[in-house]
């Protein structure tokens, strides 16, 4: 059976599983991927009732955190910073931020500097 590229599974089904696969809880993934993605929790709720694929929930997404190239480390033994393709580096965030580190290393603030 040909492998599936993850950008066109079903968000519905795929969004579960990254809740279950995380050290964290469900109302801490809604929170980490809506600092991420900039979907409101309302929003998560609804697209987890539609057919979006993943890779249209994240090319759709309302707004991408500007902060995400802070998230750092490796994820399925690649560094996410590494990860060329921006689509995929942005779903690898969302694997990374699900692992269960503590929201204020998470929820990064924009630096003053940085405005």
């Amino acid at each position: 059976m040909p492998r599936m590229d993850v950008t066109e599974m079903s968000f519905a089904k795929l969004y579960p599983l990254l809740v279950a696969k995380a050290e964290s809880t469900r109302a801490e993934v809604d929170q980490v991927t809506a600092w991420l993605t900039g979907y409101p929790p309302e929003g998560l709720a609804r697209l987890e009732q539609s057919d979006v694929s993943y890779g249209d929930f994240f090319r759709n997404a309302p707004a991408m955190n500007p902060n995400r190239n802070l998230i750092t480390g490796k994820i399925c033994g690649v560094r996410v910073k590494k990860v060329e393709d921006p689509l995929m580096r942005d779903i690898r965030y969302l694997d990374k931020l699900a692992k269960g580190k503590a929201m204020e290393k998470i929820l990064r603030k924009q630096m003053p500097d940085d405005e």
